[in-house]
């Protein structure tokens, strides 16, 4: 891995954690997992609708579209999920996040989900955005430079975005290395500005 530098550019779709918004409709449907013994189910989901949404850009497009009527978006994401064979629980779930005029937010609330669970596990969630997929040991080698840095029980979210170019973005609570090519390029400009 390349040499850190610290940044206080925003990672999109990271984390809100377990407060704010996200974080009150993450406990809620983690406590309701929680109380139906349903738990494990809904996290794999959750993590599979996550998935999906980072995938489809047009599944993206329909969840923040604010010009779209409620109720048709509403319909149209509710058959898309039933459609994937997500359980009652989840389409429920969506629903009231439809019904409340917050599917723009759902990516955020299902990273605050996997956050309480971490959280509720004792881990600690990194969120880590890449150019391409990472290979098994540029995994490794990430986890082991993690406990080298204290975080021994980190478990890690991954996110594809080639628009960084290059490197890695990694977040990990409020602290964020960024080695992105991308900002790496935009730290050159910068520099060869002030030298002209």
């Amino acid at each position: 891995m390349a040499t850190a530098v610290t940044s206080t550019r925003s990672v999109s779709q990271s984390p809100a954690g377990t407060g704010g918004l996200a974080g009150r409709y993450a406990t809620a449907l983690y406590e309701l997992a929680a109380d139906r013994r349903m738990l494990d189910e809904v996290l794999s989901q959750a993590d599979s609708l996550a998935q999906m949404i980072d995938e489809s850009a047009d599944f993206r497009a329909v969840l923040q579209d604010t010009r779209l009527d409620i109720r048709d978006a509403s319909k149209a994401v509710l058959a898309v999920i039933r459609q994937q064979g997500f359980g009652e629980l989840i389409v429920n779930f969506v629903g009231v996040i439809a019904d409340n005029r917050r599917l723009g937010h759902l990516r955020q609330i299902l990273a605050a989900l996997a956050a309480v669970a971490a959280a509720r596990r004792g881990e600690i969630t990194a969120e880590v955005v890449s150019a391409s997929p990472l290979t098994t040991a540029q995994r490794a080698q990430l986890q082991g430079k993690l406990a080298e840095a204290g975080y021994s029980r980190v478990s890690l979210h991954e996110r594809v975005d080639p628009e960084i170019l290059g490197g890695l973005m990694v977040r990990v609570g409020s602290r964020l290395v960024d080695t992105s090519l991308q900002s790496r390029l935009v730290r050159l400009h910068y520099a060869m500005k002030g030298a002209a």
